[in-house]
């Protein structure tokens, strides 16, 4: 378990460190060393290349299970991550694309196959299953909480800046050293996962076999079409999504994001009961893509906030503006533990899936809503810090009551023998969701404050009526849940 926890920390601290810098690089000036993109060139990168990191895992996961098996998926995906980070400490567009292509097909095999190297660790009636998983989500946080620290003083610290002048190099050329930290993180992961791979192979064949899995047994030609229909089909439908950011195309992106609603009335008008969960687990769908259309913002909107127009100062001290985007995972790890012993100490009483939801979606509102002030004020000049931790704390309320919230209740409601399907259609809805937020994110402008208080106020009023539209389902979601709680 220890190595899993290292091995996965560092390839969070890999994603989260390139990801806090992306955006701040892709808009700052060439002559600053960066790609000189406007904001909405940026979202609209940002949106598809997030898209593509959780669509990708549909594939990636399957083909795990069908193919490679999970340690040798984990292998494969960290040396292609690793090899995406390293390209893209090469300053170019060219290498600009092809590193995030490389690190969204490598994370694609990787974040799916180590989730089920922990399970494989554990019986399913193992006492310390859970407990193994929690210390595993512990290690992505603490990952996450370290990389824009890192990443962030290298690409923007101006210590860091004036020592490489110093040494002969282009200060610009900070922004490639921080990506390259990311690519030595997932190296360090890789490392320390390598030493176990003997442990790991035999962990997942016992488990294969105590679930009467024959997944070592030839392929046939019902694996290939499978495999190839699955592949075909979630790049079908990437293709979609980035063809709706074509002019005169957006119409696909609404077709898309339009069939789950079609979905939901007629799964939620079959007799079976396994049918009427499906239209459950679809309203949860839509509930997340929503939730993660906004929270994805951190890395668009957010950090341009923070760069543009926060003063960025502790005590006289200046700070990189990409370290806002540890507060997130600083308050997953301090609140987690408190939410877990609420839920156990409320026990049969605590709210519904539902209602958890809904209040999530609230306090993701509500963090929007409170940046409509912040942005007025910016019209006098850079605002506080806090504004930005506030922000972060009831985000993170709202993650803690959504995101594995979420999870759990997917696997509550899957039909049998479609566990892996459900998944996958979890892992859409963050995919949708941070395509949104490159859409939604395009629009952020920071030379008019009260343009600005409006693009807050009206994505914190989409939210909170998504909110307010799930608690009036809460009785009819229930019903269709089938005693699932």
């Amino acid at each position: 378990m220890r190595t899993l926890f290292f091995a996965e920390m560092w390839e969070r601290f890999s994603y989260y460190g390139m990801r806090a810098i992306l955006v701040l690089f892709m808009v700052t000036p060439a002559e600053q060393g960066g790609l000189g993109f406007t904001t909405a060139e940026a979202a609209v990168v940002y949106g598809n290349y997030t898209m593509a990191v959780y669509m990708l895992a549909i594939p990636g996961g399957f083909i795990a299970d069908r193919w490679l098996g999970a340690t040798r998926a984990v292998l494969i995906g960290g040396v292609i991550i690793a090899l995406g980070h390293f390209t893209l400490a090469f300053h170019g567009a060219a290498t600009f694309y092809i590193g995030l292509a490389l690190v969204a097909l490598g994370t694609g095999l990787f974040k799916p196959s180590i989730s089920a190297l922990v399970g494989s660790l554990y019986a399913r009636d193992d006492e310390r299953r859970d407990a193994g998983f929690s210390i595993f989500y512990m290690g992505i946080n603490i990952g996450a909480f370290l990389a824009p620290l890192v990443t962030g003083y290298l690409a923007q610290g101006l210590g860091f800046k004036a020592g490489l002048a110093a040494a002969g190099f282009d200060a610009g050329s900070s922004w490639h050293f921080g990506f390259a930290a990311a690519g030595i993180g997932m190296a360090i992961g890789l490392a320390i996962f390598v030493r176990q791979t003997g442990l790991f192979e035999a962990a997942e064949a016992a488990s294969r076999i105590g679930d009467g899995d024959d997944s070592d047994a030839p392929h046939d030609a019902t694996a290939w079409r499978d495999t190839i229909a699955i592949v075909v089909g979630t790049g079908v439908l990437a293709a979609m999504m980035v063809v709706s950011d074509w002019p005169g195309y957006a119409w696909l992106r609404t077709m898309v994001l339009s069939a789950p609603l079609l979905l939901i009335v007629w799964f939620a008008t079959r007799p079976e009961v396994e049918q009427r969960r499906i239209a459950a687990i679809l309203v949860f769908f839509l509930a997340a893509m929503i939730f993660w259309a906004i929270f994805e913002q951190a890395g668009l909107s957010i950090a341009l906030f923070a760069d543009r127009l926060t003063l960025n100062e502790v005590a006289g001290r200046s700070f990189p503006s990409a370290w806002y985007l540890a507060l997130n995972s600083l308050f997953v790890i301090l609140l987690a533990p408190l939410f877990a012993a609420l839920w156990l100490r409320m026990g049969g009483s605590q709210p519904s899936s539902p209602v958890k939801f809904a209040l999530g979606l609230g306090f993701l509102a509500s963090s929007f809503l409170l940046m409509v002030p912040a942005a007025l004020l910016t019209a006098a000049g850079k605002v506080s810090p806090l504004w930005l931790v506030g922000l972060y704390f009831l985000q993170t309320v709202g993650e803690l009551l959504l995101s594995p919230v979420g999870l759990s209740t997917m696997t509550k409601l899957a039909p049998v023998r479609a566990t892996g399907l459900v998944l996958g259609i979890w892992f859409l809805g963050s995919a949708f969701g941070n395509k949104l937020a490159g859409v939604l994110g395009a629009k952020f402008q920071s030379t008019d404050a009260e343009a600005l208080s409006q693009f807050f106020l009206e994505q914190a009023v989409f939210v909170g009526v998504a909110a307010l539209v799930l608690l009036a389902m809460t009785p009819l979601i229930k019903k269709w849940m089938g005693g699932v709680r």
